[in-house]
């Protein structure tokens, strides 16, 4: 049985902060894959600053490429949106049952944990994987030495994807925040400009 990490994101667009979080996971863990799992458009996010579900795969494709244990996914697509993680999990499981699923997440999303669907369900059945972020909120004291979360000491990476959209829009030169073939494809393409 394959223990999967799973790591949700917009990816728009994918960068190598994404990928050296994904990558240290996958080295310095017991989980054998991170899925990257291309979440599909919010609907209380603007449309027009989020690429279509197909290109941002396309993009995480091209990232992932020459990384055997990172494999994007794009189970969400066929899901009724808005979508929740707790649906996501319970369609791979389904869909997997030869594969033990865990969520990658971090801190931050670990102190307002309690507010997702079905939290309680998530954690009884998932491991969960944290990593640290630059937050000032304490983790919640019932996730303090849970048996199930596993705090990764895992690099801080301070880098956005919204911040790379805004620097794209100013013409200024984003290549060495992106994977070289994510970049060319971005760049051939036009998008965020």
């Amino acid at each position: 049985m394959k223990k999967i990490g799973l790591y949700f994101g917009t990816f728009n667009p994918i960068h190598i902060g994404h990928l050296i979080l994904a990558n240290h996971f996958a080295e310095t863990t017991d989980l054998d894959e991170i899925w990257m799992v291309i979440t599909t458009q919010n609907p209380f996010k603007k449309k027009d600053s989020i690429l279509d579900n197909h290109h941002r795969l396309e993009l995480a494709y091209k990232a992932t490429f020459d990384y055997p244990k990172l494999k994007p996914s794009n189970v969400e697509f066929g899901l009724p949106t808005p979508n929740y993680t707790i649906n996501s999990l319970v369609h791979l499981v389904e869909k997997h049952p030869e594969h033990q699923f865990a969520l990658l997440m971090g801190e931050d999303n670990l102190v307002g944990f309690p507010k997702w669907k079905n939290y309680e369900l998530i954690i009884e059945h998932h491991e969960l994987y944290v990593y640290p972020r630059k937050t000032n909120r304490v983790i919640p004291e019932q996730f303090k030495n849970h048996p199930k979360i596993n705090l990764i000491d895992a690099p801080q990476i301070e880098l956005s994807s919204s911040a790379i959209r805004k620097a794209i829009k100013k013409e200024q030169n984003v290549r060495p925040l992106l994977p070289p073939e994510s970049w060319i494809y971005l760049d051939e393409m036009n998008f965020y400009k």
